[in-house]
């Protein structure tokens, strides 16, 4: 059996032990540990979005070695997965032949979503509806446009202005991707709300919350959202992103875990982003808005160019960060260790 087969005969319902056990063979470098971690996730995405928040929690937990592991209930309703979809999911995996950038990536991911079983727009919207974090969904009307006009006058501390050269200076769409270009308006009432409050928000929240847009940032991010709202693309993004991990880059698959479980954890800490009027704040400094929200501020055991710094930089700039790689994957066996002598006493 190929290793895409065994993924998805493993897309399924997940037990907590075994994600735990899971987690403990991925943090050894075992490719069996790789793909239940990412079949685990991909079932939560792609079939069962009501087992998303005990599915991330549970990964989260025994990742990070620390808060509760909930048991993933059984008998949810999920959507079937059927052949077409995973005929799309695998050419996503695989990419274009020069690979993605940030919009690539995001787009590609956005089309998973007309390749899944009818069912599955019915269970997402109603999941949208049941997470605490999205409840603005239900009372707020669909957000217009965003309106650029109004941060370029906003004082230089403030997040308007922060926002503003942001945008501008890396070229920024102000939402990320065209609303209409990938459909939101065919979008359930809930989903169609936050999906655009989301594009609109994203980079309010990177600014915030403290994520830098690099590409370990966007990882991070990604898991940020999906904790706070039960967001489906989010939970898309990060199953197609562990699987182009665990199928072209094993070696870098538990930096991924890493940085998605911080994000996961650190959206279950932080107050609903969604709740919040960010246009009222557009003349406050972040300093103050993290103050008034009690918003703690992302950290990772990395810094958050680990992956440009790895790749990318100089040979004489890669040598420290592959060194603290190298410092973390043992630790992570060490740690392994630790959870299979848990699992064994239970």
């Amino acid at each position: 059996m190929s290793s895409r087969d065994k993924l998805q005969q493993l897309t399924r319902y997940t037990d907590s032990d075994t994600i735990q056990r899971a987690v403990a063979d991925a943090k050894r470098g075992r490719r069996e540990g790789r793909l239940q971690l990412t079949a685990a996730m991909a079932w939560a995405a792609f079939a069962c979005p009501d087992a998303c928040p005990a599915i991330c929690d549970a990964i989260a937990s025994a990742w990070l070695g620390r808060g509760p592991i909930p048991e993933v209930p059984r008998g949810l309703p999920e959507a079937p997965i059927e052949a077409t979809f995973w005929e799309t999911f695998w050419a996503t995996v695989d990419g274009p032949e020069e690979g993605y950038d940030a919009i690539s990536i995001t787009v590609a991911v956005a089309a998973l979503g007309d390749a899944l079983h009818e069912d599955f727009g019915t269970l997402a919207e109603q999941h949208a509806l049941n997470h605490p974090g999205a409840a603005a969904a239900q009372r707020n009307p669909i957000p217009g446009y965003t309106d650029m006009s109004p941060l370029a006058t906003c004082p230089e501390d403030s997040l308007g202005y922060a926002l503003h050269r942001l945008i501008l200076d890396n070229g920024y769409d102000p939402e990320v991707l065209k609303r209409d270009d990938i459909g939101l308006q065919e979008l359930p009432r809930a989903l169609h709300y936050l999906n655009a409050r989301i594009l609109q928000m994203h980079e309010v929240w990177h600014l915030v919350a403290g994520y830098e847009t690099t590409s370990s940032g966007e990882i991070a991010i990604s898991g940020f959202q999906l904790a706070q709202f039960g967001h489906n693309y989010s939970s898309m993004f990060l199953a197609v992103g562990m699987a182009i991990g665990a199928f072209k880059e094993p070696h870098g698959f538990n930096v991924a875990m890493q940085i998605i479980s911080e994000g996961l954890e650190h959206g279950r800490n932080s107050p609903c982003m969604m709740d919040i009027n960010w246009e009222d704040e557009w003349n406050s400094s972040l300093e103050d808005i993290r103050a008034k929200y009690n918003i703690p501020r992302y950290k990772s055991v990395f810094p958050q160019d680990i992956i440009e710094t790895a790749t990318e930089a100089p040979l004489w700039r890669r040598v420290l960060p592959i060194l603290r790689l190298l410092h973390f994957n043992l630790c992570l066996r060490r740690n392994a260790l630790h959870i299979e002598t848990q699992l064994v006493m239970q």
